[in-house]
């Protein structure tokens, strides 16, 4: 458990970081964005996969590309897509917040899996993880309420729907992700990142060609600069390797019910990512979120660390 909680919280830190690349790069469109990143993970996958493809593909069945097929659109193109289109509408903050919900939901559903942890131990953490983003959710509106009377307010709008739209598709992931690898045990956790990346890939690549060719999806008013290419390789190293390898790890040692509060760390992250952006402390508010988002996970850390002796004794 110790280990699934550290990889856990380094997946995190590494995941936060995607929230400033889109507004680094504001000139360039969701759509970009979005497949440049999955075609550089794309590329890296399969150098990294090279050696271990002979071994590897005879050992996934129909079933397991199609997993494959429906967590890569959710947990990264989709969910990526919306998270750049949030971010680049209401801020990362706001979109931070809503994302954050992601332990939430899946808690919810984690807490109705068999041998699961009742749900009433888990009232106070979660109780405390809400607390935490109504603190933000305050904070973000009162504090931004003159600036949002004089913006565009459908703008607002549609970037508060990707931010929910994003919580959904990275919902569907995380908990079909964790399903799936306690169910293929034989598959490693590197193994199934990097096959997630390679499949994401080639799925951008297609959305890629659609869009920047002239003759199909029109000019795009992007120009690719060397900045977007090194923001892209980093981002494919960075939070899609390296980040779903620490999560998929993390998965393996965690219930669900554990492993999807820790999803809060990436909420934590992009919030500390996004003060030293904007050269800033945090609000006093924003101080007692944090303070409530992190008590409450480390809270249902330790109701699940004890859980096993009380059953024991019972």
């Amino acid at each position: 458990m110790v280990k699934g909680l550290v990889y856990g919280a380094l997946a995190g830190a590494v995941w936060g970081g995607v929230f400033l690349v889109p507004r680094w790069l504001g000139e360039f469109s969701p759509m970009a964005l979005m497949t440049g990143r999955y075609v550089a993970y794309g590329l890296v996958s399969l150098l990294l996969l090279l050696p271990l493809l002979r071994q590897l593909l005879p050992r996934l069945s129909q079933h397991d590309w199609l997993v494959l097929a429906a967590l890569s659109v959710s947990g990264n193109l989709l969910y990526y897509f919306l998270l750049v289109v949030a971010v680049q509408y209401v801020g990362v903050a706001p979109t931070s917040l809503v994302i954050g919900m992601v332990p939430v939901v899946v808690t919810l559903v984690g807490a109705r899996e068999r041998d699961a942890i009742a749900l009433r131990h888990l009232l106070w953490p979660l109780l405390a993880i809400v607390a935490g983003a109504a603190c933000i959710s305050y904070d973000v509106f009162a504090s931004e309420l003159a600036d949002d009377l004089a913006q565009n307010q459908s703008g607002k709008l549609l970037g508060l729907l990707a931010a929910f739209g994003a919580l959904l598709a990275w919902s569907f992931y995380a908990i079909g992700n964790a399903r799936h690898l306690s169910r293929r045990p034989d598959l490693g956790s590197h193994e199934w990142s990097l096959l997630t990346g390679l499949l994401t890939g080639l799925m951008a690549f297609l959305l890629a060609f659609l869009y920047f060719s002239p003759a199909i999806g029109g000019a795009p008013a992007e120009q690719i600069s060397l900045n977007f290419l090194l923001l892209m390789a980093a981002l494919a190293v960075g939070p899609s390797v390296i980040g779903t390898g620490l999560w998929n790890a993390a998965t393996r040692r965690l219930p669900l019910t554990l492993g999807g509060q820790l999803l809060i760390f990436e909420t934590v992250f992009a919030l500390l990512y996004g003060f030293v952006y904007e050269v800033r402390w945090p609000r006093m508010l924003e101080s007692v979120a944090i303070v409530l988002l992190l008590g409450g996970v480390l809270a249902s850390s330790w109701t699940h660390a004890r859980q096993p002796a009380d059953k024991s004794a019972a």
